[in-house]
């Protein structure tokens, strides 16, 4: 099996979802120390998972190993989703 890599600007503005299924944010630039990627940094956009658990908040950074897949889209661990999210029941009634 070959290796495929990207360049990190490739991954701009990619659509984000956690591994669950949720529309989770953009990406909107990469964290980068050591020439290694520690993380990215995702933006809440309108109708994402993250601008209804953050509000008025732009994004967050989410760790590297959190992400589980780059390719047209991200799959990051639903473990990224912020500790202030509500909870799985509140959720439903939301939609």
């Amino acid at each position: 099996m070959a290796l495929k890599t990207k360049k990190v600007t490739q991954a701009y503005e990619m659509k984000v979802f956690t591994d669950d299924g949720l529309y989770f944010g953009d990406v909107e630039e990469a964290i980068v120390s050591s020439n290694r990627v520690f993380g990215w940094r995702v933006k809440s956009t309108r109708n994402s998972y993250l601008t209804k658990v953050l509000g008025g908040a732009k994004g967050v950074i989410v760790p590297h190993q959190l992400v589980r897949a780059v390719g047209d889209v991200f799959i990051i661990s639903k473990s990224a989703i912020p500790s202030s999210a509500p909870e799985e029941g509140s959720e439903m009634e939301e939609e």
